[in-house]
């Protein structure tokens, strides 16, 4: 069974605060039909808070999130029937086996599909005694069977790898990565751990203090960002320094700092040409493609304001940075 096509999640302008705190501060997300879409955030950057009301765990103070094309509030029950959900922490009947649960659980939605079911339990290696005997690994691995027994349209992972051990963390992504290629779902999978999700992710979101500073192909993060390394004393060089006629030959910083005898720059293009076009032979140093991980740190130090920055930078800054960066960076 192939996915089907269009957005199969929307969120716009979402809101949530708990008491005086904003956890989410008009975050917009779209996961379309067939990708891995990558959550990435810092501890408390609104992931969890996200998740909780795609699931309908709790609700958004304003915004809208649509499944399906539906608005929630309109198809919730329908909708809900056609997620699949792996938390941070499972919790069983700790009494049953493995197939006594998912004969429960199977009762609760109609597409359930036992046959296929038990085929996952096999396929993941997942064996047949109580579940209190399970492994912390195994039970990782059974949460996704049971979330994939009725055979979702979505599948929304919370940082399922949390307090995995190394060998038992990379087989589960290796499942992720299996399951993504049969295209039989969509994906969300939310998680603090760059490489984790670089391993399996077609599609990435980067939220910070519950707005989305990125969302797309991390190759095309990665394509419209340098690190500049300098010796500490080398001019900025020109090609810096001249602000470019054109927004779509525009390069900006977005991190500069000193690491002992070198200072850093990470450059922030409008488009991956810019840098074909940069002064190359003015260089006294590295110009390099940053890791997924490097370009992430970047960017959530840009708009959390950590680290010295080069004051305004911000104008010309492209669509896919979000304007509260601009705002954040014009002000320092």
């Amino acid at each position: 069974m192939g996915v089907e096509q269009g957005p199969v999640l929307e969120l716009r302008s979402l809101v949530k605060r708990y008491g005086k705190v904003p956890a989410l501060d008009g975050l917009d997300l779209t996961v379309n039909a067939g990708q891995v879409y990558g959550f990435l955030g810092r501890n408390g950057a609104g992931k969890s808070s996200t998740l909780r009301i795609v699931m309908g765990v709790t609700a958004a103070d304003s915004g809208s999130v649509s499944l399906f094309g539906k608005p929630v509030k309109q198809s919730f029950v329908a909708a809900r029937q056609r997620l699949g959900y792996v938390a941070q922490e499972q919790h069983f009947y700790d009494w049953m086996t493995s197939e006594q649960l998912g004969s429960f659980v199977g009762a609760l939605y109609p597409s359930w599909d036992e046959g296929y079911f038990r085929s996952l339990l096999q396929r993941f290696d997942v064996p047949s005694r109580k579940v209190r005997t399970l492994s912390g690994g195994m039970r990782v691995k059974l949460a996704l069977a049971l979330a994939l027994g009725h055979r979702p349209a979505l599948l929304t992972l919370d940082e399922p790898t949390a307090g995995l051990d190394a060998v038992a963390r990379r087989e589960f992504l290796e499942i992720v990565r299996e399951q993504s290629v049969r295209g039989e779902h969509t994906t969300l999978f939310s998680s603090h751990l760059i490489d984790e999700v670089e391993l399996v992710a077609s599609h990435v979101g980067i939220i910070e203090a519950g707005r989305m500073l990125y969302e797309g192909p991390p190759q095309a993060l990665a394509a419209r960002m340098r690190r500049l390394t300098l010796p500490i004393q080398a001019p900025l060089p020109a090609c810096l320094e001249v602000t470019a006629p054109t927004t779509e030959s525009a390069v900006r910083i977005i991190q500069d700092r000193v690491l002992g005898q070198e200072r850093e720059l990470m450059l922030w293009a409008t488009g991956p040409a810019v840098f074909e076009l940069l002064a190359l032979q003015e260089l006294q140093g590295r110009l390099e493609r940053p890791s997924l991980e490097d370009s992430f740190i970047a960017l959530v130090r840009a708009r959390a304001g950590l680290g010295s920055m080069v004051a305004g930078m911000a104008t010309g800054m492209p669509t896919s940075i979000m304007p509260d960066i601009d705002a954040g960076l014009e002000r320092m």
